[in-house]
């Protein structure tokens, strides 16, 4: 028993001592376990889902953006402005039209009046973060030739401002068949004939699917804008007359915009080779600039009875059209 008490009280004495150097050990590594712990948890509730929500503190909403507004004629309020001069406005006028009629040529020559801001590319339904900077006195004008063909765009603008002036620019629908045709041709080679493309079995029926000749009957189109817009929110541009005489036509746009007529007969020279007016001074520049070379490019020949044929189909679309614009184009 003794020596059990004895080897029991052995034990025990080099346990406590154990125990008391254990202890002292032992001590530092508690707050060091508990440091762990803390930081683990952390670490856990930085992973999304990891923690309760009430662990996490609340992220805040990100402030709503300013709505955009619509203004009308200039000098309406527009959207704020972070930074430079003037303020991004809905167009106060815009080219709706059409396509291969002469809207680039157009837009171009406007460009040149010092109150005229025009976006060049066609943003295709009022992007206004795209739209320039104007200044009160200035007008915001944007081309996007698809518009005038297009069923829902009267609607859309309409809604944005009921007072936007409408262009119209227009050109024998024959000529710009062929040369709506001739573009396509250039990106896609092996295109059908136009022949082919434009009737249905042969000489048949012409084939209004066809873009390129529905987009020629403008009385259709026309009557479609009517339906919101009176005639004398419009002006139709002579696709013809912007070749032969621009500094004339752009006076009729300068006067229907409200604007002086800076843009005069200074600015143009007629280009031989291209067949087309061009500038002498371009925006921003000192050189003279024509437009590129995808205007003005050649046309492919086109048989005279095609020719002829589609002459006859849209004669009756023609003088309806003058009939309700009150101007004959010349185009019969």
């Amino acid at each position: 028993m003794a020596g059990s008490g004895g080897l029991g009280g052995g034990a025990g004495g080099g346990q406590g001592a154990g125990a008391g150097q254990g202890a002292a050990l032992r001590v530092p590594r508690a707050p060091l376990l508990l440091a762990a712990l803390v930081l683990g948890a952390y670490c856990l509730c930085a992973l999304p889902g990891r923690c309760p929500p009430a662990a996490r503190a609340p992220v805040p909403a990100p402030a709503p953006a300013e709505p955009l507004r619509a203004v009308g004629p200039r000098g309406a309020p527009g959207l704020p402005v972070a930074s430079g001069p003037g303020r991004r406005r809905f167009p106060q006028a815009l080219i709706v039209g059409v396509k291969k009629g002469g809207t680039r040529a157009l837009l171009e020559f406007l460009r040149l009046h010092p109150d005229v801001r025009a976006l060049g590319s066609e943003p295709h339904f009022f992007d206004r973060s795209l739209m320039p900077r104007t200044l009160d006195g200035q007008i915001t004008l944007e081309k996007t030739p698809s518009y005038f063909v297009t069923r829902e765009a009267p609607g859309r603008i309409h809604g944005m401002s009921p007072d936007t002036k409408l262009i119209v620019v227009v050109r024998n629908p024959v000529t710009r068949a062929i040369s709506d045709y001739a573009q396509t041709l250039s990106k896609t080679p092996g295109l059908p004939s136009f022949r082919a493309l434009a009737f249905r079995h042969g000489l048949g029926p012409v084939d209004t699917a066809w873009s390129a000749v529905r987009i020629g009957l403008y009385a259709q189109h026309l009557t479609n804008w009517l339906r919101l817009f009176p005639l004398s929110r419009f002006l139709f541009v002579s696709g013809e007359r912007l070749v032969s005489d621009p500094a004339g036509e752009v006076g009729r746009v300068q006067d229907f915009l409200g604007l002086k007529r800076v843009v005069t007969d200074k600015h143009f020279y007629f280009n031989a080779t291209k067949g087309f007016p061009c500038l002498k001074k371009a925006q921003g520049g000192s050189r003279p600039r024509c437009l590129g070379k995808s205007k003005g490019r050649p046309h492919p020949r086109v048989p005279e009875a095609v020719v002829r044929r589609l002459r006859d189909f849209y004669r009756p679309f023609n003088r309806r059209f003058y009939q309700m614009t009150g101007q004959d184009f010349g185009w019969d």
